[in-house]
């Protein structure tokens, strides 16, 4: 994709054009290059999640769901689990769109969910937030979301907002899931995606985007906001509730993100090939019910597992094993070639420092080599996804500027060997510093990072030896006292506030 501004950067040798990657245009990314199984132990995995499905299946199972299961040649178990057969998961398999366009409400920031394609974001559901002034952890709010999106907003790495943190001053299911939809969706331009409790919370965020959009059709064509939605309950259990709220956003046109979070070694089994299978088998579930409804659904296959620190019994999202699990659910989403989602960046360290950089940097990175479309959680939080930190947002966009560099691959060829130019200069001034193709591919070929430090000591020693989390602290502030978007006009926020019971004062929309 050509950035109209390349327009002023020289051609190289080879006269072609290039993206500028470094200059502030979204990197165009692709994985696929990492595998952790072999082809014979993806056929295993697929075998066992289908033997699952169709002998031991999912318990909890709402009425309409076994009606919907059943009559598509489900069956019920003598002990009420609804069983899948084989034919069925595989007849949805084979049907299921394989790309679904997520859409942001400005069309610069959409983005195609197929293939290998590589897209990262924020995410998780938060309870604190380190306080940017402070550095003390303490309850999120409905502001501190509000935040979240708008800073994310001006982040160039950071490819949509997913709701990151939960506004605890809200008082009841209704209110903070329809206030986190509009907070998110006036913090942002980029793809929001939320979650709703109730099929009626569905309806009330699809009417607000509705609103946003101009018009119900609108917002079909053009789907800028999807939901996360467990449906499931490891192991094997459906949450009827959540499954009522997939088939309604499925009915109402919006995406779905289909996410089935078990615990390695609690609610799955302590073997990673069990606990991928289980895992898969309980995701598939969740696809074929949406699919069942519309078979042109919205759905992003999103198997989810985590791991549990067995010491402890908390999650330990921050190790190796975590990173390769990871890539192995992706792995298999590759396989059945789904759009699909998973979580990584969950580290366990409670600031950003260096033990959050390489234990995000590490689990993010085998997402996106696996080839994950749509990586979650992938900046900002801290503390096994407990608290989000507006300091690493902008620390980790610089991470995930190298990460999705890095996928990038090696051109070989005439115009990157360029002989003839080695020739030239090893006779002549004997550096490439001042090579048309050097200062055209200076813009191009390269991410430059905005906090990460390449200065000399003593250049660093007399800016005043500032470490990252101190520039990074600065640098949120800045941008969250000038950036206040103006996307989602006044006659929207007005008929908005009209109808719904929006608790974000307009006076923290606008500086001070």
């Amino acid at each position: 994709m050509m950035d109209p501004a390349d327009k002023t950067v020289p051609a190289g040798r080879s006269g072609r054009r290039r993206d500028r990657a470094g200059s502030g245009g979204r990197i165009e990314a692709v994985g696929g290059r990492y595998a952790p199984m072999d082809a014979e132990a993806v056929l295993a995995i697929e075998a066992a999640a289908l033997d699952i499905l169709a002998n031991v299946g999912m318990s909890g199972a709402p009425p309409r769901v076994m009606a919907l299961v059943s009559d598509a040649g489900g069956s019920v178990s003598s002990s009420g689990r609804l069983l899948f057969p084989a034919e069925l998961v595989m007849r949805c398999l084979n049907e299921l769109p394989r790309e679904v366009v997520l859409c942001g409400q400005d069309a610069r920031h959409d983005l195609t969910l197929a293939g290998a394609r590589v897209h990262v974001g924020s995410g998780g559901a938060a309870p604190l937030i380190v306080d940017l002034e402070t550095g003390n952890y303490r309850n999120s709010t409905l502001r501190d979301l509000y935040d979240a999106a708008r800073l994310v907003d001006t982040l160039e790495h950071v490819h949509f907002f997913s709701r990151s943190l939960v506004a605890r001053d809200m008082p009841d299911d209704r209110s903070l899931e329809l206030n986190t939809a509009f907070a998110s969706l006036a913090g942002t331009s980029k793809h929001v995606c939320v979650s709703a409790s109730a099929p009626a919370h569905v309806e009330i965020i699809a009417r607000m985007c509705h609103t946003v959009a101009g018009s119900e059709q609108a917002f079909r064509a053009r789907p800028f906001l999807s939901l996360n939605i467990n449906h499931a309950v490891p192991p094997l259990r459906f949450d009827p509730d959540a499954c009522e709220v997939l088939l309604k956003a499925v009915e109402m046109g919006i995406p779905a993100m289909v996410n089935t979070f078990g615990q390695m070694g609690a609610s799955s089994p302590v073997t990673m090939a069990g606990c991928v299978a289980q895992t898969i088998a309980e995701t598939l579930a969740g696809m074929v019910l949406g699919w069942l409804v519309d078979r042109r659904a919205r759905l992003v296959f999103g198997p989810r597992p985590m791991v549990t620190d067995l010491r402890t019994g908390g999650m330990a999202g921050g190790g190796g094993e975590q990173a390769t699990l990871t890539a192995a659910c992706v792995q298999m989403a590759r396989h059945f070639n789904l759009p699909n989602s998973t979580i990584a960046g969950a580290t366990d360290s409670k600031i950003a420092d260096a033990q959050a950089g390489y234990e995000k940097a590490l689990s993010v990175t085998l997402a996106a080599q696996a080839g994950c479309n749509f990586i979650t959680q992938a900046c900002g939080m801290q503390a096994s996804l407990m608290a989000v930190s507006l300091e690493a947002y902008v620390i980790d966009n610089d991470m995930l500027g190298t990460i999705l560099k890095s996928l990038a691959p090696i051109e070989v060829g005439p115009h990157t060997l360029v002989l003839d130019n080695i020739g030239e200069v090893v006779a002549g001034e004997g550096h490439f510093l001042g090579q048309p193709d050097t200062l055209a591919r200076m813009s191009s070929d390269f991410v430059y990072p905005q906090l990460a430090d390449r200065r000399s000591p003593g250049q660093w020693e007399q800016a005043g030896s500032l470490d990252i989390r101190t520039v990074a602290r600065q640098r949120a502030a800045q941008l969250l006292a000038s950036h206040f978007p103006t996307h989602m006009g006044p006659e929207v926020q007005a008929a908005l506030r009209a109808n719904l019971d929006i608790r974000l004062a307009q006076e923290e929309m606008k500086a001070a």
